[in-house]
């Protein structure tokens, strides 16, 4: 039945490094108690007592590992294990006295981790997360990666500053290690949960979207994680403050929270596609920068959810890192006069929206339309340009990211997007954090309404058959580059057997010219995907279409970049596009929205930026799964810049007894002769909401609950206030629907 379910789903979970209380006791499936210290096995203790399902969750690049660093585990000094900067900066996490290095992951320090977790094993924890192996692109100088380095290349280290493939190779390193990590502590936990207790212990890896470490210059181990046979799943560390970071379309650079979200789990998504393997998507109510207002936590946060559950595929989530930091007494914007806590009907919104989320069934896509856009773990491989590139110094500087110049920014705006910038102005563009060449092809379509979604090159040589689930692929090896030859292999195979290919690029990128398969023979990577195809790519700035097998391939030999500068830019990619494609017989009408339906569910989302102003109208009774006492609506309209979560009546026209939204757990819902009976929690100092569709009209007798009954949709919504506990709720018949 809707809403009821078994813990051990573990649909949802959170993460929490507190003790349990009553107003952090969010009802989800799973707790992921956070770190390992003196206090674990009591806070394990209080939340299996509370009747939550028990993981750990503990850093796997940084964290509480002095006893490591200064040598109290095996009598040795491992600070030089510290990621490090070229100019001998260690590069730390967080600041001030809690502030620890970002790690080498060595060997040494994979055999620390793995006996530090086999102590949560002995507590009795069901599973283990090490989150956010991250290697900063602007580290590999320090004395242990230059060991592993030597290792690995079985050559001296050379600095990633002095050329483009030697700041490629570095990266790569980079990620191997930590995969390497991953590996050898999931494997080893693993090993001792049988040997020592007879059980199987799962092994899960949170980590940012492959878009985001991207964006944010971090290399770590995204897609190739799926050769670790040890690693059974993810959280996708989706959240406003990754998706805030600002891009720019058709010639303004702005945040596109939504946006940027939607691309963020889509390419989330592929990493488990075909493996059988767990995702879970998170959410955050607020996010770790405190400068903001309540307002914008539950607009953006609202953003990111509906961008979600726009991939039907994923019905698993994380609904809140840190609860503590949000219903307890931190006051937001913090260091303001008119900082305050979370309002109650914030409260309230969240608390529904945990039950929800926990009811969200997977779908098959609502699109007829499948069209992928190409990114690959390399795009993480050339964030930043060796010396000599670019004028004006060393270029991985700590500072010189773009994002954090407004004059940059400005520079960007008034030159670049007029079409005047030189070389210089445009390579410091494409290594900014805005990352234009991949949301220069993804944003023009996305924002008129095609529900595009990104693709692992990477995959494509993995799994067979992996991109025959699209119709169309959009790419560029302007951002990312293929690691090996059969993934181009892979593309002219998936063209001639029907497949659309369009691709946009113009050999400009330096990292055309590493050392790598293509190189010596052809002059780009996209050169060899071209010869494979039997192409000859058109002149600079210039658009070809051919034929090629049964499929088509067509090239427009311009930046993708590009495509940010205006509308009248971004106009003409939409046109290139929609011409391609209707030469396969494919239709796509551009729009302002985008919908999916999921079981009862309709998730719509409507874009600003958009040259089409209209509402999306909807026909029917509807209940917005956003509004806290879950209004009902008849043929409800969205504006442009809104998005929403719809209960839609027409779909349950056969249900006479079903939860259509609560900000409780429900444990029990039946239907008697003369009465309802519900039974359901919620955490501390909330005030609940249920809607119920039920089979006559009902009244309560307890003088603490509200009740009120709507005829149209044959529901009754009942309201109080949570104390904490299960609450027996007995609603008694009083008439039949008319």
């Amino acid at each position: 039945m809707a809403y009821i379910r078994d813990r051990k789903e573990e649909l949802t979970g959170f993460q929490e490094s507190g003790v349990f209380q009553g107003e952090i006791d969010i009802q989800s499936d799973f707790v992921m108690v956070y770190r390992m210290n003196d206090s674990t096995a009591d806070r394990i203790r209080q939340f299996r007592e509370a009747g939550y399902v028990i993981h750990l969750m503990v850093g796997i690049s940084w964290g509480a590992y002095g006893d490591y660093l200064d040598g109290q585990w095996d009598g040795k000094n491992h600070r030089d294990e510290s990621q490090e900067d070229r100019f001998g900066n260690r590069i730390m996490h967080g600041s001030g006295p809690w502030a620890c290095p970002y790690m080498v992951p060595t060997i040494s320090f994979a055999d620390y981790l793995s006996e530090k977790l086999r102590k949560a094993v002995d507590m009795g924890v069901e599973a283990i997360h090490v989150e956010e192996p991250e290697f900063w692109d602007r580290g590999g100088y320090s004395p242990a990666f230059k060991r592993e380095y030597l290792m690995y290349y079985k050559t001296p280290w050379v600095a990633p500053h002095t050329s483009a493939d030697a700041r490629y190779k570095c990266a790569k390193l980079k990620a191997y290690l930590y995969r390497r990590t991953i590996d050898r502590v999931a494997s080893s936990v693993k090993s001792y949960g049988l040997e020592a207790h007879d059980r199987l212990i799962r092994f899960y890896v949170p980590t940012h979207s492959l878009l985001n470490y991207t964006q944010w210059k971090i290399v770590s181990p995204e897609a190739s994680l799926t050769e670790v046979p040890a690693v059974d799943g993810y959280i996708a560390q989706i959240w406003t403050g990754t998706s805030r970071e600002k891009n720019a379309f058709e010639g303004k650079i702005d945040e596109r929270t939504f946006e940027t979200a939607y691309l963020e789990y889509g390419v989330m998504q592929e990493l488990v596609k075909g493996t059988g393997r767990q995702m879970w998507f998170l959410h955050d109510p607020i996010e770790d920068q405190p400068c903001y207002d309540w307002d914008d936590y539950q607009t953006n946060y609202l953003k990111t959810v509906t961008a979600s559950l726009l991939h039907p595929y994923i019905n698993t989530f994380e609904i809140c890192p840190w609860p503590r930091r949000v219903f307890e007494d931190e006051k937001y914007p913090r260091n303001s006069p008119d900082a305050r806590t979370i309002g109650d009907e914030y409260r309230t919104l969240l608390m529904s929206n945990f039950q929800l989320l926990g009811d969200i069934p997977k779908a098959a896509s609502s699109s007829s339309l499948k069209v992928g856009l190409l990114l690959s773990d390399t795009s993480l491989y050339q964030r930043d340009y060796p010396d000599g590139v670019l004028r004006g110094g060393p270029n991985n500087e700590v500072g010189t990211v773009l994002r954090t110049s407004d004059e940059e920014l400005k520079e960007v705006e008034t030159v670049l997007f007029a079409g005047k910038g030189d070389m210089d102005l445009r390579l410091r563009y494409e290594k900014s954090n805005m990352l234009p060449g991949f949301y220069g092809l993804g944003l023009p379509l996305l924002k008129y309404g095609l529900p595009i979604r990104p693709v692992l090159l990477d995959n494509a040589r993995r799994f067979v058959g992996y991109l025959n689930d699209y119709q169309v692929i959009v790419m560029s090896y302007e951002y990312c580059k293929p690691d090996y030859p059969d993934e181009n292999a892979a593309l002219a195979t998936w063209v001639r057997e029907g497949g659309t290919l369009l691709y946009v690029g113009n050999g400009q990128d330096p990292y055309h010219r590493i050392n790598s398969f293509w190189t010596g023979k052809y002059p780009t990577a996209a050169e060899h995907l071209f010869d494979l195809l039997g192409i000859t790519a058109p002149e600079k700035d210039s658009q070809g279409v051919y034929n090629v097998g049964k499929g088509l391939v067509a090239v427009w030999n311009t930046h993708p970049s590009d495509f940010t500068w205006s509308y009248e830019k971004a106009q003409a990619w939409r046109d290139f596009f929609g011409s391609v494609i209707r030469k396969k017989g494919y239709e796509w009408t551009p729009r302002n929205y985008i919908t999916e339906q999921r079981g009862p569910y309709l998730v719509a989302a409507v874009f600003s930026e958009n040259k089409d102003t209209a509402p999306l109208k909807l026909k029917g009774f509807f209940t917005d799964m956003y509004s806290t006492d879950y209004m009902v609506w008849a043929d409800p309209e969205l504006n442009p810049g809104e998005n929403r979560v719809y209960f839609d009546f027409s779909k349950i026209e056969g249900e006479s007894l079903r939860i259509i939204g609560t900000s409780a757990r429900v444990f029990r819902l039946e239907a008697k002769d003369d009465c309802v009976e519900l039974e359901e929690k919620a955490a501390a100092l909330v005030k609940v909401f249920t809607r119920i569709r039920v089979p006559f009209q009902v009244s309560c007798d307890d003088p603490d609950i509200r009740c009120i009954c709507d005829p149209q949709t044959r529901t009754v919504l009942i309201s109080y206030d949570s104390r904490n506990e299960r609450r027996m709720i007995r609603l008694q018949k009083t008439g039949e629907w008319n």
